[in-house]
């Protein structure tokens, strides 16, 4: 499976290009909105890191599964029909311990990658009120601007 993000009228002809060089049967997918930010990527693996530091339990890679897992998998299944659909069938009946270890590398199921940045948004304030519910005292966005 191949995602190409189109964020220009150059990137939109790069995209005909390439469906005209694949031959069919093919399967094309398209998602309105933007993909999730840079700035999200950075500061949720410093969340990661911050409770990995502050709580102990797993190391920043087992709380980005964990995430992955708990708050990633539902607004995914909420949002996206084709992504809802193959968890369903391949994962859902999988043990605990196993989604969590197809959450990580080598498998490292696409969960937040394929998000919007609003889905993204969504499931960073999940992380935020969850950990903080905890205890755990995590870097503002705002601080990061």
């Amino acid at each position: 499976m191949k995602t190409i993000t189109v964020r220009s009228e150059d990137d939109k002809y790069k995209l005909y290009d390439y469906i005209m060089d694949v031959n069919p049967p093919m399967t094309v997918t398209i998602k309105d909105g933007v993909c999730r930010s840079s700035q999200q990527n950075k500061l949720q693996g410093l969340w990661f890191r911050e409770v990995a530091e502050q709580l102990k339990e797993y190391t920043p890679e087992g709380y980005r599964a964990y995430c992955k897992l708990h708050f990633g998998i539902p607004i995914r299944r909420a949002n996206d029909p084709v992504f809802k659909e193959m968890y369903d069938e391949t994962i859902r009946s999988l043990t605990y311990e196993q989604k969590l270890s197809v959450m990580q590398v080598p498998i490292d199921l696409p969960v937040t990658r394929d998000m919007t940045v609003k889905e993204m948004s969504q499931y960073m304030n999940e992380i935020y009120q969850f950990f903080t519910g905890l205890g755990a005292e995590l870097t503002s966005p705002k601080e990061i601007e």
